[in-house]
């Protein structure tokens, strides 16, 4: 059974393990050093109400996570959000990370933000198509900005603009 919500301090030591297998293998983060507990507790700590982390727990194991972060800390880009999505190896192409994007998604309309910025490293097909569906447009590419695995990649910029609140709605 697949349960999505919000994470908690207990979740830390799941969501580092997922993060870190994709530092190890994968080009969807362009970190290279594992991250310590004690760095990720300062990375949690650093989101709240506006800018959630969800988890989504498969038979009481976490399965993978999606977070909203700052775009930026300059205050004109309060409204802004940046998304991050990850899925622990042995459970991709389950529809979980499709099922966490969603619920990411729509909790940042809810919490108020206007925009939301994926940046999804060149090749990962998959990520691109599942926000493709949800609405994410291609805004740019930034050529060869990171270096993992000893190739140089490109970084696809894409974003989710939500319609202005109507009055009472």
């Amino acid at each position: 059974m697949l349960t999505i919500r919000p994470a908690k301090l207990e979740d830390l030591n799941g969501i580092t393990q997922i993060y870190n297998e994709a530092v190890q293998k994968t080009v969807a983060t362009f970190d290279t050093e594992p991250k310590t507990i004690e760095e990720q507790k300062g990375w949690f700590e650093n989101h709240g109400p506006k800018h959630p982390i969800l988890v989504a727990e498969s038979d009481g194991v976490i399965s993978g996570w999606a977070s909203l972060s700052k775009w930026s800390d300059r205050l004109a880009y309060a409204d802004t959000g940046e998304i991050s999505l990850y899925v622990k190896e042995e459970f991709r192409s389950r529809g979980i990370g499709r099922k966490l994007l969603e619920a990411v998604v729509a909790e940042g309309e809810r919490v108020g933000l206007h925009t939301i910025i994926a940046r999804i490293a060149g090749g990962n097909r998959v990520s691109i198509h599942l926000h493709e569906s949800l609405g994410f447009e291609h805004i740019g590419i930034m050529r060869e900005v990171g270096r993992k695995f000893g190739k140089l990649l490109d970084v696809y910029l894409m974003q989710k603009v939500f319609p202005p609140k109507t009055p009472g709605g």
